[in-house]
């Protein structure tokens, strides 16, 4: 097997048909030989701001020409592209770059970048470099963010160098085009669409980037572009369904071959209206954490036959186990753990957090669902503390913190109740020492959290929410506002 780095695959592409559109955001265009330029300019900036093999850059842009500039460019350099919401507060953005140590900072401003080399925003005109740029290969491909069961953040780096040979059967299995054209819908902050993008260009197709999801916009979008690759969350899905059917049903989205969802549980009902709709060949599911320790795919053919089911694995095992660690029978649910194989090393590594492990290499993300007899996998709930906002994990433990801080505020719970939207929203119990009003306790969480994690609603208690030992039922508390007890 031949070792062939990103930047010299993107290079090979360029070459091989310089002209053929690479990028396009909102109304502009780059082309595969006007990309490759720009990226090598950009290359050149950030190493004479630092940045050198090994080292990380932390891109805080929102999507844009040049989050997709900023993360070619530290490939060039066998940098590691770190991805982090633009939308985060500016403690939450300084905590995680405290862990991650870049040697750039791209989207931040100088003073919020602790005192590190940064770039507030990409330029829109980039000196031409004045030799060819000398490529190197990132030993570590991406490291993304995320938040522990604690709300502390936790950064997840993969195990593998930047070759296109380590990331392309991904590009299989997700069945994406080759010379085609993919749509990112998502933030590509987050995995999914990081490695949507990723993958998208290194098969040489035509990637197009929406600022933001928008249901309308994202039909539009294929029509126009001819998309053949679409990845879409629940969440997503269920706005393009709700639109008029004359605008769902009025597009032409005959070029579209396969849509991808993945990141939260699909209602059943939503995924069987997609697959009459686009048919079962053109709809499947993805499930797997950013670790990749296993993954699962299913067809929609399989999931016809398999209702509810997100798969069998395709990479790595999975299996289920109870309370006491005996492995389930078919159809008893338990904590889903799963692993590479025995005595394979683990795919991605840790800063910040510890994996939740059993012997002979097994992890579990707190997952919990059930085998039947063919062993595909199915999915009953997170595990009891994480909330699942729009396929965003939101932690309780996080938002409880935040809300304590508030002089007011004798205790907190958070809970996740459902959302016909979203799956689910956080609400919060707030047992208070003086009236306080919704608007001021969520201006101040305001400043110290992301609006996703908000909670949607704010409940007044009289009791205390924790008992002597510190610890709270939360499980009991949601049972209770579900059935009205």
């Amino acid at each position: 097997m031949g070792e062939t780095s990103f930047g010299e695959h993107l290079r090979r592409l360029a070459a091989a048909d310089p002209t053929r559109p690479a990028l396009t955001f909102r109304d502009r265009t780059l082309t595969r030989a006007e990309l490759e330029e720009r990226t090598d300019a950009l290359a050149a900036l950030f190493a004479e701001l630092g940045v050198t093999v090994g080292s990380t850059v932390t891109i805080a842009l929102p999507n844009s020409m040049g989050f997709v500039e900023s993360m070619l460019a530290t490939w060039l350099l066998g940098a590691v592209p770190q991805p982090i919401s633009h939308r985060l507060p500016s403690a939450e953005r300084s905590a995680i770059i405290e862990l991650a140590e870049p040697a750039l900072v791209v989207g931040n401003k100088a003073e919020e970048a602790g005192g590190r080399p940064s770039l507030e925003t990409v330029p829109d005109v980039l000196p031409r470099t004045a030799h060819a740029l000398e490529l190197a290969v990132s030993p570590v491909w991406k490291v993304l963010t995320s938040g522990g069961s604690t709300g502390r953040p936790k950064l997840i780096m993969a195990a593998q160098p930047a070759l296109v040979e380590n990331v392309m059967g991904f590009a299989d299995l997700w069945q994406f085009p080759a010379d085609g054209c993919v749509l990112v819908t998502g933030p590509m902050s987050h995995n999914a669409p990081f490695i949507v993008a990723t993958l998208g260009l290194l098969r040489g197709n035509h990637v197009v980037v929406m600022p933001r999801f928008d249901a309308s916009e994202t039909l539009q979008l294929v029509e126009r572009h001819r998309v053949q690759a679409l990845y879409l969350v629940p969440t997503m899905m269920l706005r393009i369904w709700r639109l008029p059917d004359e605008e769902r049903l009025g597009r032409d989205l005959s070029s579209l071959e396969i849509v991808f969802h993945m990141a939260a549980p699909c209602p059943q009902w939503l995924k069987q209206v997609w697959i009459d709709w686009l048919g079962p060949d053109a709809v499947f599911e993805l499930y797997a954490g950013t670790e990749l320790q296993a993954m699962t795919v299913i067809t929609g053919r399989e999931w016809l036959e398999h209702r509810g089911s997100v798969g069998r694995p395709v990479i790595g095992e999975m299996e289920v186990r109870v309370d006491d660690g005996r492995r389930s029978a078919p159809l008893e649910v338990g904590e889903v753990w799963m692993r590479r194989g025995k005595d394979v090393p683990a795919p991605y590594r840790y800063v910040g957090a510890t994996a939740k492990t059993a012997p002979d290499g097994w992890e579990s993300l707190g997952d919990l669902g059930y085998l039947d007899d063919e062993g595909f996998v199915y999915l009953t709930d997170r595990d009891a503390d994480m909330i699942l906002v729009g396929g965003a994990n939101v932690y309780p433990a996080e938002v409880e913190a935040a809300l304590d801080e508030y002089p007011a505020v004798r205790s907190s719970c958070v809970i996740g109740l459902p959302h016909e939207d979203l799956g689910s929203v956080p609400h919060a119990l707030v047992e208070l020492v003086e009236p306080t009003s919704d608007d001021v306790l969520l201006a101040h969480l305001g400043e110290r959290l992301a609006p996703y994690k908000l909670p949607r609603s704010i409940e007044r208690v009289d009791e205390p929410l924790r008992d002597d030992a510190g610890k709270v039922r939360r499980s009991a508390l949601r049972t209770a506002r579900l059935t009205g007890s």
